[in-house]
């Protein structure tokens, strides 16, 4: 008998080590990749490979996970396409970081990442990332990628609906969110607090950890009279 298709996994992280120093919400999302010891790759597009981002990376990867990181630069790109595919996917877990949404997506785009992803994803990759890191997956997010918070309908489409991250500690993400979900410029999903981790496995929450009390990953949609309807998931302590 077939053992069917993989379980498709993906994480949304509100902290992580480029904001966080004791490590937690990355140690959950190791412990949910398939192997004992992942291959984690780092992926800095949204901040232009930042040099002192990809340092950060390696100095908590290597210092306090059993793990195997490497980073994926294409601003300075070391691979061919070949190389590059095999590379991604033969990663456990593929992690995205901050910065532009937007720009990230673009240059993606223009390197065929987006579709590695994407077959990394349905081959049983766990996937993840804050902010950016986070947006990216959906169809849709709430972004600062051209100054002023606005709506980005544009997304690898992994997930169902939006995101809108930094939910509890950016001021105006909360009523700028919930506005563009009432008036119909962003469908429904999901805000996270900072401190929280939402596991998906097939699209579908599946689990919500918290590194701080009263994180909570958030569901919002239109409630079809002119505002939303919110429903708060509060994360327990990643175990």
């Amino acid at each position: 008998m077939s053992a069917g298709p993989p379980q498709r996994r993906l994480a949304l992280l509100g902290g992580g080590f480029s904001t966080d120093t004791d490590g937690v919400l990355d140690s959950w999302v190791l412990s949910r990749a398939r192997s004992a010891r992942p291959r984690v790759c780092f992926l800095p597009t949204a901040s232009s490979d930042a040099a002192a981002y990809v340092e950060r990376f390696y100095d908590a990867f290597r210092s306090r996970h059993d793990c195997e990181p490497s980073v994926l630069p294409l601003f300075r790109r070391e691979l061919d396409d070949q190389a590059m595919r095999a590379h991604l996917l033969a990663q456990d877990v593929v992690y995205v970081g901050g910065g532009n949404t937007a720009n990230m997506l673009a240059v993606w785009r223009v390197h065929g990442v987006d579709r590695l992803l994407g077959e990394a994803y349905a081959q049983g990759g766990l996937l993840c990332g804050i902010s950016a890191g986070a947006n990216c997956w959906a169809e849709a997010s709430h972004t600062d990628s051209f100054g002023p918070l606005t709506h980005l309908r544009d997304g690898l489409g992994v997930l169902a609906g939006s995101v809108c991250p930094h939910y509890d500690s950016e001021p105006g993400r909360r009523p700028a969110y919930r506005a563009a979900v009432a008036e119909g410029a962003l469908p429904g999903g999901w805000a996270l607090d900072d401190g929280v981790g939402a596991l998906f496995d097939d699209g579908q929450l599946a689990e919500v950890v918290a590194r701080v009390p009263g994180a909570a990953v958030h569901r919002v949609d239109a409630d079809g009279c002119g505002g939303v309807r919110e429903r708060a998931t509060p994360g327990r302590p990643p175990r």
